[in-house]
């Protein structure tokens, strides 16, 4: 039972953690014809290409994560144990340093938008 409720948590954090990753990945479509019609700078475009391949790469380790959760919820007979705990603590961390790339981007497309002024 604590087994299951621990892969549960583990699980719906996982999801959240994807829909978060594919919310900032529509938002880079937003950014990106930003860029292009707007700010027109080569290096922010590179900059945009850049994070969306490693929010792309994270996304795709998170769903495989899922996935593995979702079997060993179904089927596996494994103990939830500090390894696994261990293990779910690493994805948060790729996660959250993730997103913190995200923030300091942001604020940079922000940087770039500030110098414009309506006329």
């Amino acid at each position: 039972m604590h087994r299951r409720l621990c892969i549960e948590k583990d699980l719906n954090e996982a999801s959240t953690w994807i829909s978060t990753l594919e919310s900032f990945n529509n938002e880079l479509d937003h950014l990106s014809v930003i860029e292009k019609q707007l700010i027109k700078n080569a290096s922010l475009s590179h900059s945009i290409l850049a994070i969306r391949r490693k929010n792309i790469l994270n996304m795709a380790s998170l769903c495989k994560y899922e996935q593995e959760l979702k079997t060993e919820y179904e089927y596996g007979k494994v103990e939830y144990n500090a390894v696994r705990s261990k293990y779910h603590e690493k994805k948060r961390q790729n996660y959250l340093e993730l997103v913190k790339e995200q923030i300091v981007f942001k604020n940079q497309i922000y940087s770039f938008l500030k110098k414009f002024k309506r006329q």
